[in-house]
């Protein structure tokens, strides 16, 4: 958001700030939920090109609506059935690990005034 329409908010008696500052999200708190969103998505693209949702929840034991829940980043999935989903997919440990170790490695360190 540009400076000018913050301020304006801001005089109306708006409070601006990220969604972290709203829930009052600790570091590591906000960090897990972005872990888990950026895993959702890897989970959703990796499925689209090699099957359905209804066949990844036969090949892992789960549901085609618990596997939409994961891939929609629902807060009532676990990691580990994402893990296991993605594996499922033909995913490496080491894919996934690499997934997760360069989250947020191109995001802007931002002020926390």
């Amino acid at each position: 958001m540009d400076q000018a329409k913050t301020e304006r908010q801001e005089a109306k008696g708006w409070k601006v700030g990220t969604v972290s500052e709203f829930l009052e999200l600790t570091p590591e708190e906000a960090t897990l939920v972005e872990i888990k969103l950026a895993l959702s998505k890897f989970l959703k693209e990796r499925r689209q090109k090699l099957m359905t949702q209804a066949q990844l929840a036969e090949k892992i034991h789960s549901s085609q609506p618990r596997i939409a829940k994961a891939e929609n980043g629902d807060a009532a999935v676990s990691i580990e059935l994402m893990i296991r989903a993605m594996l499922a997919t033909g995913a490496t440990p080491q894919e996934i690990g690499q997934f997760i170790a360069n989250i947020g490695s191109t995001r802007v360190p931002r002020s926390r005034n």
